[in-house]
């Protein structure tokens, strides 16, 4: 006989009632008190702040014209109330500050992007002579100096250069240069401002160096008759060499149109690869990486000021200072990958 299947009574089993899940909830952060001193939560506190309404184009280009237009019309009111001051140079630093290095700041920054080392030689206070290589066809060089001088020196000195005499005969230059800080290239000039405690710069190259070939590009000419080391010893100032990279490639000189330049009384009338033959377009210079560079300073404490007056030690210090720029050129160079990148 087959077995019979035993019946479970149902009220015998037992069944384990199902869990419902917890629901989570994020814990509330205190993050705040409330005027009324009620805790705020994080959440509260976040979904309260509103975000900053973002600035159109249109309103950034407002906000930059208004802050052009509030400057121009403070320079204006300064000028017309006479609130600048003019030194016995001619020397404008209102309108230095105001016009001619803002327009150049373009120029060095992004056209030549200047790279200046050496700053800490130049001292915070007193005279110095700054002595540069001069190159480029266009003394751009000498702008670029005074520049670089002005915006990376802690004091924000103002570089007072000696410059030739033509510059100073041309109707509008001359006058803007003066007004800028520049003087006549003389021995009498240089010491008035090395004993005011002036910062003065000098290129003695001259024309011999912004003029030369590009094929001589980097070489030095020759110094002149060591009229600057003159300047230096009497009034007892430290000599600073300079040297600048970049200056040679703006405008390739390849060939000199004597005849010309002997008939619009100037030293030269160069002919690069883009002038005259492009006529305005060839004026404009190219794209060179700059590298300016300032040496250790050369004192001249030492000497006694009759010194000045004595040739083989003027010579001396001259060969100093001039194998020291030239030394530092072929350092400058052997660093650089290419003229146009760095």
């Amino acid at each position: 006989m087959n077995d019979v299947a035993k019946v479970i009574p149902l009220h015998d089993v037992q069944i384990e009632p199902r869990q419902r899940p917890i629901p989570r909830r994020w814990p509330e952060v205190s993050s705040g008190v409330s005027g009324s001193g009620r805790v705020t939560s994080l959440t509260e506190r976040l979904t309260s702040v509103e975000p900053p309404a973002p600035q159109s184009l249109s309103s950034l280009v407002r906000g930059a014209v208004g802050k052009q237009i509030g400057k121009t019309a403070e320079f204006a009111r300064r000028r017309l109330s006479g609130e600048y001051q003019v030194d016995e140079f001619g020397f404008d630093e209102h309108l230095l500050e105001s016009v001619v290095l803002p327009v150049l700041r373009p120029i060095s920054d992004l056209w030549f992007r200047v790279q200046v080392n050496g700053m800490e030689n130049i001292p915070e206070t007193g005279g110095a002579l700054i002595v540069a290589n001069h190159a480029g066809t266009v003394p751009l060089d000498g702008l670029m100096l005074q520049l670089a001088v002005h915006d990376r020196h802690p004091k924000q000195r103002a570089l007072r250069l000696l410059a030739a005499d033509l510059i100073f005969e041309m109707p509008v230059l001359g006058v803007l240069a003066r007004k800028a800080g520049h003087t006549l290239a003389c021995r009498e000039d240089a010491e008035r401002l090395l004993r005011s405690s002036e910062l003065t710069g000098v290129f003695p190259e001259g024309f011999k160096g912004v003029g030369k070939q590009f094929a001589d590009r980097y070489k030095l000419q020759r110094f002149g008759r060591g009229g600057f080391v003159a300047a230096a010893v009497r009034t007892g100032v430290p000599i600073i060499p300079c040297s600048i990279v970049g200056s040679e490639e703006i405008y390739p000189k390849l060939a000199d149109l004597k005849p010309l330049a002997r008939l619009l009384g100037l030293p030269y009338f160069p002919v690069t690869p883009l002038f005259p033959h492009f006529g305005p377009l060839g004026a404009v210079p190219l794209p060179s990486k700059w590298y300016i560079e300032f040496g250790a300073p050369i004192p001249t404490s030492g000497y006694e000021p009759e010194a000045a007056d004595d040739p083989m030690t003027m010579f001396e210090v001259t060969d100093q200072v001039r194998e020291t720029i030239q030394q530092t050129l072929y350092k400058l160079l052997t660093k650089r990958r290419n003229a146009f990148t760095g």
